[in-house]
């Protein structure tokens, strides 16, 4: 494939009539209308005056025309830059500004979040009808500005090209776990994440069905698993643990499912996993930065359950060791951040995350050297929330670390000087940030342990 315009085309020649996709609840769609509802939305945003080479800010839920508008700008030769439904204020007006999209795609749902950000260049389009005539012109190489937590300071946005797309979802058809037309994928993330993105392109290229819940709720995922016919899924954070907290039932077996991957599987909690649902788990590493990287096979499976070891780098990938660091190498990776285009050293993207690597080349994660929490699998830089504590006129002082938490893998905690509540504190973040950025713990002082420089000795408090 060349790029994704000719993905969604390809797709609608060899599969016109077969689903492409399942929207629960909501409707179906063959590869066919893909194509053709995708073409008719580039068509309206080109009236609405989008043109190649623009950014768009896209603020939807789980609806069709999530993944309809991206394919449409795609087309346009526009770049889509999803934007997270739990952004509040701060945290939207720098995604819009630092992006400098010229408008969002969104619903009348987001219309008081949109008039309190402060990005005065963007307009909002509400409401968008597919139109005929659309005649494909140009293409550009990048597809996304896709923002992902920096380690110390706001969201960064990494620039995605098609080359990246395709290379992640042809190695999840030619490699483990062979995705093929005969599979159906679900996904049940927020489309404003990479992971329902990778599904639809590796849906189109495979010619699997892909299935999108509205969100994941642990109390009825297995029964949609079930009554879709479901043979693959991918999840992360504290999905399989709220998972496992779920009642056992008769029917947990009775499912089509052939593989699930996972990243950051608890290794107490793997075989459990397998026992109860009886499939294999199968662990896999990857960025938004890059893409996939490092996973198990089925080869490597049945002897590192429960270990914690990530499998080896993808055919695509070569990983090594760097001062304790994994650092990651290959095709198909970002273009760079959006203000940094030059971040790899002679190919080479530093994970910021701490490995070892043993004799047969399998790679195990050791912890992460940025200061980064990591909530229910949402990264979120510390050094965010606390310019946002900052800003209260009655905080001296913040300090945030992640602490271990059972279920969410960490939660977020906040130390703090200053004559204010937590009560107040909450409410003041609540309506600044993503409500999973919110502090869940506090701890209120007199003042903060600090180096020599006056920086706020963190390890200390940790």
């Amino acid at each position: 494939m060349a790029d994704l315009v000719e993905l969604v085309a390809e797709a609608a020649r060899k599969w016109p009539a077969k689903i492409a996709w399942t929207f629960d609840p909501g409707r179906r769609f063959t590869f066919a209308e893909v194509h053709e509802l995708s073409s008719g939305y580039a068509q309206a945003l080109r009236d609405k005056g989008i043109r190649q080479g623009d950014r768009v800010a896209v603020l939807l839920r789980n609806q069709p025309e999530f993944p309809l508008i991206w394919l449409a700008l795609v087309k346009l030769g526009a770049a889509m830059v999803p934007v997270n439904v739990k952004y509040r204020s701060v945290d939207a007006s720098h995604l819009l500004r630092s992006s400098q999209a010229v408008a969002v795609v969104t619903t009348e749902e987001f219309r008081p979040l949109l008039e309190s950000v402060d990005a005065p260049a963007v307009h909002y389009v509400e409401t968008l009808t597919p139109q005929p005539g659309f005649v494909q012109g140009s293409t550009s190489r990048v597809v996304n500005i896709q923002y992902t937590s920096g380690t110390t300071g706001n969201p960064k946005g990494c620039v995605l090209s098609h080359e990246y797309w395709l290379q992640l979802s042809q190695s999840l058809v030619s490699h483990f776990p062979y995705l093929t037309e005969n599979d159906v994928m679900l996904t049940a993330q927020p489309f404003h994440y990479i992971d329902p993105q990778w599904n639809v392109t590796t849906a189109l290229l495979s010619g699997a069905e892909l299935v999108v819940l509205d969100g994941f709720h642990p109390s009825t995922f297995w029964a949609k698993v079930r009554e879709h016919h479901v043979t693959y899924f991918y999840c992360l954070g504290a999905m399989p643990a709220l998972l496992l907290k779920m009642a056992p039932d008769p029917a947990d077996r009775d499912h089509r499912v052939r593989v699930v991957q996972s990243s950051a599987i608890p290794p107490t909690l793997h075989k459990a996993l397998e026992d109860r649902w009886g499939v294999g788990w199968y662990e896999a590493f990857g960025m938004t930065e890059t893409g996939a990287d490092i996973r198990i096979t089925a080869e490597d499976h049945d002897a590192f359950v429960g270990t914690g070891c990530l499998g080896k780098p993808a055919p695509h990938r070569t990983a090594k060791i760097v001062n304790g660091e994994l650092l990651v190498r290959g095709p198909g990776m970002m273009d760079g951040y959006l203000d940094k285009p030059d971040v790899f050293d002679d190919g080479w993207f530093h994970t910021g995350d701490l490995a070892r690597i043993d004799e047969d080349g399998r790679v195990y994660h050791l912890g992460r050297i940025k200061d980064m929490i990591r909530r229910s699998g949402e990264n979120i830089a510390a050094h965010e929330v606390e310019e946002v504590l900052m800003g209260h006129p009655a905080v001296r002082l913040a300090a945030v670390i992640g602490v271990p938490d059972e279920i969410r893998g960490e939660e977020v905690k906040a130390f703090i000087v200053g004559d204010i509540t937590e009560t107040e504190l909450t409410e003041f973040c609540s309506d600044r940030l993503a409500s999973f950025k919110v502090p869940r713990y506090w701890e209120f002082r007199d003042d903060l342990p600090r180096t020599a420089s006056e920086r706020v000795a963190k390890e200390r408090l940790r």
